[in-house]
């Protein structure tokens, strides 16, 4: 069951956007580099073949010319070689000529050919070979230097990713921080200016916006309620003293019960106004434990248990005893208003718990925490709902933790733990 606390911080995200972004810019990085590389790689591949075949025609026009006036052949031209092609071994006739690539075994290399027939058909074939082994040597060269300069290039982009979006992230978080406590009950909780004219200024001002409009609200509410309760007070204490007149009888007993019931709630009112407004202080004292809740146990008139471990009853613990034993009074109240019997209350180390065998607690209070005037359920009993609202309240005024859960085998349970 989700304990009745108030939320002081938020939990932290299963991943930072900080690395997220920096996983982004990384991933667009290698994206780029990749990209660039192989166009790189097949623009140069392309450029290497087109130059090595241009010089192979070129070689071939010159080869030709001097052998067809000298009967001579120049450097590098050969006359059916073994190594030429199949597919430039015979070329259309001798105003024709061919080129390609050819892989020829041992240490030739990749290579690009130009051949020509010397004369009419069924003459010799005269052929150039382009070796493109340097060339490509230096493009597998091209490719590792941008391998490593992509690395380079992304080991400085990681960190700048991740130091920009750490940037957004602290303000992000300022922001988030500041709804959760506004959200814990902080009203004057603002995140103030941040740095930058973007989306994060426009969602910050408008959280301080919210927390504004939500925080005049609600002290309008409050004096409202203050308000109320304090005027209220004078005509029901005239009230309960004109009863006192009335003869004896039923009409004077079910008359003075409805009025200190509605005594009650106006100083229960009264009460988580001044909780509200943070008018209250607590009185701290060392006291014992078991002896303020027995106390406060007895005080109510209700059939309660209260057990302790040992010497648990003798342990004492520095806390306002006035505020403890309402805290206490309003769970047992509680517990025997909307519970069942039997109601048992025990007391270990600095934990009181106050649990009753009844339907339990609803799920819509143990979701959202108790609200003035709202029981949560019909099954629960009836009653104004302020009686848990007041118990929390002086549990945060005291540093307490105060729960609310639900046994396995029924019933509600409400654990109050002191401050250390």
């Amino acid at each position: 069951m989700r304990p009745v606390r108030p939320l002081h911080r938020l939990r932290p995200a299963r991943a930072s956007l900080r690395w997220k972004i920096a996983a982004l810019a990384a991933a667009t990085a290698c994206l780029v580099a990749a990209a660039v590389g192989v166009l790189v790689h097949l623009w140069t591949a392309q450029d290497i073949r087109d130059r090595a075949q241009a010089q192979a025609l070129n070689t071939l026009y010159s080869a030709m010319d001097v052998y067809r006036r000298t009967g001579t052949l120049t450097d590098g031209a050969a006359l059916d070689p073994a190594e030429l092609p199949a597919a430039l071994r015979h070329p259309p006739d001798s105003n024709r000529h061919a080129a390609d690539d050819g892989h020829v075994e041992g240490n030739l290399g990749p290579s690009v050919w130009a051949a020509q027939r010397t004369g009419g058909p069924g003459s010799r074939v005269l052929a150039i070979r382009v070796n493109m082994s340097p060339e490509l040597y230096g493009l597998r060269r091209l490719d590792v230097s941008m391998a490593v300069a992509s690395l380079v290039a992304l080991g400085v982009a990681v960190p700048l990713a991740a130091y920009g979006a750490g940037l957004l992230g602290r303000r992000l978080r300022r922001v988030s921080e500041t709804a959760g406590r506004i959200s814990a009950g902080d009203l004057d909780a603002r995140t103030g200016p941040t740095k930058g004219h973007d989306e994060v200024t426009d969602i910050a001002a408008t959280v301080d916006l919210m927390a504004d409009s939500l925080g005049q609200r609600l002290r309008t509410e409050r004096r409202f309620t203050a308000d109320v309760a304090h005027e209220l007070r004078t005509p029901v204490g005239g009230l309960l003293a004109a009863a006192d007149l009335l003869p004896p009888g039923e009409t004077e007993d079910l008359l003075r019960a409805r009025v200190r019931d509605l005594r009650g709630l106006v100083e229960d009112l009264l009460e988580i106004s001044r909780l509200d407004a943070g008018a209250e202080q607590p009185v701290r004292a060392r006291v014992p434990l078991g002896a303020v809740v027995s106390e406060a146990v007895a005080r109510t008139g209700l059939d309660t248990e209260v057990t302790a471990a040992g010497t648990e009853a003798d342990r004492t613990v520095e806390t306002d005893p006035r505020r403890l034993e309402r805290i206490v009074s309003n769970l047992v109240v509680n517990a025997h208003r909307h519970g069942r019997a039997p109601v048992h209350v025990a007391v270990g180390g600095r934990t009181v718990v106050v649990r009753d065998h009844g339907p339990g607690y609803p799920a819509d209070l143990l979701l959202h925490g108790p609200r003035r005037f709202h029981t949560g359920a019909t099954e629960r009993g009836s009653g104004h709902g302020l009686g848990l609202t007041i118990a929390l309240g002086q549990a945060r005024l005291l540093g307490a933790e105060l729960r609310l859960a639900n046994a396995p085998d029924g019933g509600a349970v409400a654990t109050l733990r002191l401050p250390d």
